[in-house]
């Protein structure tokens, strides 16, 4: 497994969705993931601490976590195929360890307002890499080069994966 950091998101008005992009802060490698906006905007909720008047879904899950004293030990996101991403939250129930399946934009915003760590399975970081959507931050690390790599990606590539 491989620790990630979200790098950001964008939104893409054309196919109206969002990219979360993780980082590899070690092997400096960037992954796109493709959420919808409603999830984009609860993972940028949690990543700026904003206050809402009343509990969002992941503030509410993550309340009903507390108040039954379970941890989220990490999220990892374990899997893509066809064209979709998958996940798992590794919960830590009276000291046994339980995984639960989930997108990876749940997963994520449950991370973001508990701070667990964030992982990517080498597997995964593989599969990407072959469909041409991993980079390296080299080639990424100037905001014109971002842009450029995105546009790359074109939208047929955007549209191609679910959510």
């Amino acid at each position: 497994m491989v620790r990630m950091r979200i790098l950001g998101l964008i939104f893409d008005p054309n196919m109206n969705n969002t990219v979360i992009v993780l980082l590899d802060p070690e092997g400096e490698r960037v992954l796109p993931i493709w959420i919808g906006v409603m999830e984009g905007n609860a993972i940028a909720l949690g990543m700026e601490k904003v206050p809402t008047p009343r509990p969002m879904t992941h503030d509410l899950l993550k309340n009903m976590l507390e108040e039954f004293k379970v941890e989220v030990e990490k999220v990892v996101v374990t899997e893509l195929k066809e064209d979709t991403f998958y996940a798992l939250i590794y919960l830590k129930v009276n000291g046994e360890e339980v995984q639960v399946d989930s997108r990876p934009s749940d997963a994520i915003a449950l991370a973001v307002r508990t701070e667990a760590p964030i992982y990517c399975t080498e597997e995964v970081l593989k599969v990407a890499e072959d469909l041409g959507i991993l980079k390296e931050k080299k080639d990424v690390e100037g905001s014109s080069e971002f842009d450029r790599w995105l546009k790359e990606l074109g939208p047929d590539v955007f549209g191609k994966y679910k959510m």
